[in-house]
């Protein structure tokens, strides 16, 4: 396991607001970059620097991270197998391409199929989850020869025109138009919704009576369901286990792919699978499979797992820039090797439960917190207000609380009223109880604020 060397030099993160070097570049920030860029926090900070599961920001201030560069810290900061990778990738030769062979993306390639479960597995690298997103579904619709898909009411799936097109978050949503028919089904939401109220094999019922519903509605050939396991800009919000394996009896039936979007649920996040798949695997692996995040550590890498005849299917020629480059596949193999040799699966799962536990037992003295929700170190914490509705002035409040105590937490759902927490799966027992502390004190202060106290959304 990762640990952190200490850094006496750099204060930790306390009540002051950022100043200074954070104000100036904020400035700069507006200036040049899309009015629809977010960030976070009333006043923006940078990040320079970290090691293990903190960071520092340009004004010398640590912070405890719990949110990994939205999921994508997946080890640990600065992990020294990585790096060293990549600098010894890095004196050889930088980029190929696709137009050439690589060993790194062979091998990566190779280790990456393995792990997918699906038999006879082609794998095609992207430089992110959105592209991975969007090449799963130019194989769907060009094998099936469709543009129908079905995807689930509040997913995301990413920032490309085709993958908005499939987007049930109405939050990240800019257009209506797209290239595809999406049909959407119940099922990504266990504890709001119509169903909400019924037990999980009812619920899983419903679920699947929905989708024969809509499946009798569609106007031919359906090409695929893409969904989440655990929905992650949604609030880490998840359907019952099994849910997916009682969609793909029906899916089969009609020749439909399943394709599993594992972007931030891949690698072993959440603690008792490698893949967010296998809580559903009953009915067998996904037909794709797509992934990011996590497996470059912050190095721009994403691809597509899928069954040959599907990977296969596309007639024109297609190669990839950066897709699989020799420094990213270099990284990320060290990266996938360090998770494995020290089972850092397993470790989310423990420190998780830690988690998980501190909060759910302070949520009783927290009347904000309607819902403690995920597994392994992906959790989900669902604020409301006094009638139980919504509450993202207070999800704010607490981001904000948060960050000036010294930890960095995500924010996510339709409403944006959940917290969302995904530490770097090296997370030490130690550093799981201090950040549950952080964050149940940032939930106290973010209560104690009166109803309409202006904060950032």
């Amino acid at each position: 396991m990762t640990t952190t060397p200490a850094h006496p030099a750099h204060a930790t993160a306390h009540a002051t607001a950022p100043t200074g070097a954070h104000a100036a570049l904020h400035a700069r920030h507006r200036a040049v970059t899309p009015a629809w860029l977010a960030t976070y926090y009333r006043e923006p900070i940078e990040l320079t620097h970290g090691e293990g599961r903190h960071v520092w920001d340009a004004e010398g201030r640590r912070y405890l991270d719990f949110f990994g560069g939205i999921l994508t810290t997946m080890t640990a900061h600065a992990l020294p197998e990585v790096t060293r990778a990549v600098a010894a990738q890095a004196e050889r030769i930088l980029h190929t391409s696709t137009l050439y062979l690589s060993t790194p993306m062979v091998e990566l390639a190779e280790q990456i199929a393995g792990l997918s479960g699906i038999p006879d597995a082609k794998v095609f690298f992207t430089t992110s989850g959105t592209e991975a997103n969007d090449a799963a579904l130019l194989l769907a619709t060009t094998h099936r020869r469709s543009n129908q898909v079905l995807a689930l009411r509040n997913s995301y799936h990413g920032r490309s025109f085709g993958t908005i097109g499939v987007t049930g978050n109405t939050s990240w949503s800019p257009t209506s138009l797209s290239p595809l028919q999406t049909l959407y089904v119940h099922g990504g939401v266990r504890t709001r919704g119509p169903f909400a109220h019924l037990s999980d094999a009812d619920f899983t019922a419903a679920c699947v009576a929905d989708l024969e519903d809509v499946l009798g509605q569609a106007e031919g050939t359906v090409a695929a369901l893409i969904a989440e396991p655990i929905q992650g800009v949604g609030g880490f919000t998840s359907g019952p286990d099994g849910l997916y394996a009682a969609f793909k009896r029906v899916l089969d039936r009609h020749g439909i792919l399943w394709i599993s979007d594992e972007v931030q649920t891949g690698w072993g996040r959440t603690g008792d699978h490698f893949w967010g798949w296998q809580a559903h695997a009953a009915a067998g692996p996904p037909d794709v499979l797509t992934f990011a995040k996590g497996v470059g550590n912050g190095l721009s890498m994403g691809g597509v797992v899928a069954r040959a005849e599907v990977m296969d299917c596309l007639g024109a020629n297609s190669i990839s820039t950066f897709g699989g480059s020799p420094i990213t596949a270099a990284g990320a193999l060290a990266n996938l090797r360090h998770l494995l040799d020290h089972d850092l699966p397993g470790n989310a799962r423990a420190t998780g439960a830690v988690l998980a536990a501190r909060l759910r037992a302070a949520a009783a003295e927290l009347p904000a917190v309607r819902e403690v929700r995920g597994r392994g170190l992906m959790i989900g914490v669902e604020l409301v207000d006094a009638a139980g509705d919504p509450a993202p002035q207070t999800a704010a409040a607490a981001l904000e609380h948060a960050r000036e105590l010294g930890l960095l937490v995500g924010k996510g759902g339709r409403q944006g009223n959940a917290l969302r927490i995904a530490p770097p799966l090296s997370l030490t027992t130690a550093e799981a109880e201090e950040g549950a502390g952080l964050l149940i004190e940032a939930l106290h202060r973010a209560g104690r604020e009166p109803a309409g106290s202006e904060r950032p959304r």
